[in-house]
């Protein structure tokens, strides 16, 4: 009973994707072992499970050094109006996963995440015989192989996936750039605030003036904020209208807070979508 109770009071952190995925190894990275993890089998998935209370908090892929910007997801965020309370940059190595005893010549079928086929590109390209297939998760289509027996199929996936069911590496490091990153965002529904933060991402909208994006930028430089990432997105049933997505980071708190000021004069529906410690380590 103890044991339940116990059990009972981990976070319980939405993950897209099974055990076994780099979305639950940014999990842990940020949270921590000691945490309950929720599969589920898309990004609107976790955002309702946080939605509903079911969660305490969603683990979300935003970008990769090498497939780019995720930009869905860029949508769930506008639609939930998530808190971020944090971010994660994982190091991401892909390796081609088998059934055991399973050699490269019985290959016939290559399953994976979308992205993760992407960061691998050029590892694929060498093997135009086989068939690729787009797959949930990296680490479900590892689950699959074992579930189903696939004996000509491999996954693409880490080494965590290949541990938890079993699978055999028969080719490591297939990703095409080993410097291959992964930058997650840790999502809540409520507003936390963080001690000591240095780095916000924001939304806004600009008018149709000529330079009035430029503006804007110029208020962060003027104010010695760096911008590290902007992102645009189209209105959904506006035309030539489009949200833009920005991260800044800063070293003294008044210069943020004077740059905040500054482009409230020059934006439409400005949202600050959370204020947090930009993280170093990969």
């Amino acid at each position: 009973m103890l044991l339940q109770i116990m059990e009972s009071e981990k976070l319980k952190i939405a993950i897209q994707g099974v055990k076994g995925s780099f979305h639950e190894e940014a999990a842990y990275k940020y949270f921590g072992q000691d945490i309950e993890t929720l599969e589920c089998e898309s990004f609107k998935r976790t955002c309702e499970l946080l939605k509903l209370g079911k969660a305490d908090y969603v683990v979300m892929a935003i970008e990769n050094s090498i497939a780019g910007s995720i930009l869905p997801n860029y949508n769930l965020l506008r639609d939930y109006r998530f808190h971020i309370l944090g971010e994660v940059h994982l190091h991401i190595q892909q390796h081609l996963l088998a059934l055991p005893g399973t050699k490269l010549s019985d290959i016939k079928f290559v399953e994976s995440h979308p992205i993760a086929i992407r960061q691998c590109d050029e590892f694929l390209s060498e093997h135009p015989e086989w068939i690729v297939k787009e797959g949930m998760d990296t680490a479900s289509s590892a689950q699959a192989i074992v579930s189903e027996k696939l004996t000509n199929t491999a996954a693409i996936a880490g080494e965590a996936a290949a541990k938890i069911y079993g699978l055999d590496i028969i080719e490591r490091r297939i990703e095409t750039n080993k410097k291959n990153a992964t930058r997650f965002l840790i999502l809540s529904n409520d507003v936390v605030e963080q001690k000591n933060a240095n780095k916000a991402s924001l939304s806004f909208q600009t008018g149709n003036a000529v330079g009035s994006l430029a503006i804007i930028l110029q208020c962060f430089a003027e104010q010695n904020v760096n911008l590290s990432k902007i992102q645009s997105m189209p209105v959904v049933g506006k035309r030539n209208e489009y949200d833009f997505y920005v991260d800044v980071e800063w070293k003294k708190q008044s210069d943020y807070d004077a740059a905040i000021r500054k482009v409230l004069k020059h934006s439409v529906n400005f949202n600050i979508m959370g204020e947090y410690v930009k993280n170093e380590k990969v």
